[in-house]
């Protein structure tokens, strides 16, 4: 039997993304634990909690973020919104991945990864949106800094990703709610929730031979995670805390063999 960390329920429904949590699907559906810190696995500085749902038609996400100072300040789409706070969602498609970000004020941020040995002339990612020549396609080789021997591939085993900045996930839907003001500091605030679909179709370029929507007992391995900006006597601590739903032991968010395993029951 395969261990997992989430098991995702089937739902008939659709759902209306406005960001509000409150709707009964998601009273209803299955929380996960605490989010932790992604190195030490110690619980998360706040409390971020996740819960997957699905239908034959879409994939269902919804976190909600404890969050006394909701902020927001990068209002423009691509903008790379893990400066300040973010909520995360990483698919994994085995020999590429895509990476989902969104802030507060509803900024969505994508990119699409290929591992660089998967690429080549008339293979599954030789389609115009995965063109290395294009403007903002870029090498990438991990979160982890590059020194020495690891100086152009980065740590990872498997070396280079080629970054694909300019992808949007064809229907993707999120929404944003904030329990509280956003960008002001005067008050308290509880927090914020982001609700997101993605249809089932336009993840044909990660399903590497899944089943859309998946099989019943189908497992996926997903990035679920919050970066969160501090500042301590004027200074911003970096690196930014994170809270993820499964330890990674390192801090570095693009290790797909560190994600969580998320089954789907239905």
């Amino acid at each position: 039997m395969v261990n997992t960390d989430y098991t995702a329920r089937k739902i008939q429904e659709s759902i209306t993304i406005d960001g509000n949590l409150h709707k009964p699907v998601w009273q209803n559906a299955t929380w996960s634990k605490r989010f932790c810190d992604m190195v030490t696995g110690q619980a998360g500085m706040y409390n971020t909690q996740a819960a997957i749902l699905w239908s034959d038609s879409h994939l269902y996400i919804a976190f909600r973020a404890e969050e006394p100072f909701v902020e927001a300040l990068q209002t423009e789409r691509d903008s790379i919104v893990f400066l300040e706070n973010d909520l995360e969602l990483f698919i994994d498609g085995g020999d590429c991945y895509y990476e989902l970000e969104v802030n507060a004020a509803n900024t969505v941020y994508e990119v699409f990864f290929v591992w660089k040995d998967a690429m080549g002339k008339g293979g599954r990612f030789d389609r115009p949106e995965f063109d290395v020549q294009q403007e903002h396609a870029y090498t990438f080789g991990g979160d982890n800094d590059r020194t020495g021997p690891s100086f152009w591939k980065g740590t990872h085993p498997r070396g280079i990703r080629w970054a694909f900045t300019r992808f949007d996930l064809p229907g993707l839907q999120t929404a944003v709610t904030v329990d509280g003001t956003l960008n002001n500091h005067s008050d308290i605030d509880k927090g914020w929730n982001l609700e997101i679909a993605i249809p089932w179709q336009s993840l044909d370029p990660l399903a590497n031979g899944r089943s859309l929507p998946p099989a019943n007992g189908d497992v996926w391995t997903m990035f679920l995670g919050r970066f969160q900006k501090l500042m301590s006597s004027g200074k911003e601590v970096t690196p930014h805390p994170a809270m993820v739903l499964s330890a990674h032991g390192v801090y570095d968010t693009h290790l797909p063999e560190k994600w969580s395993r998320i089954s789907f029951c239905g």
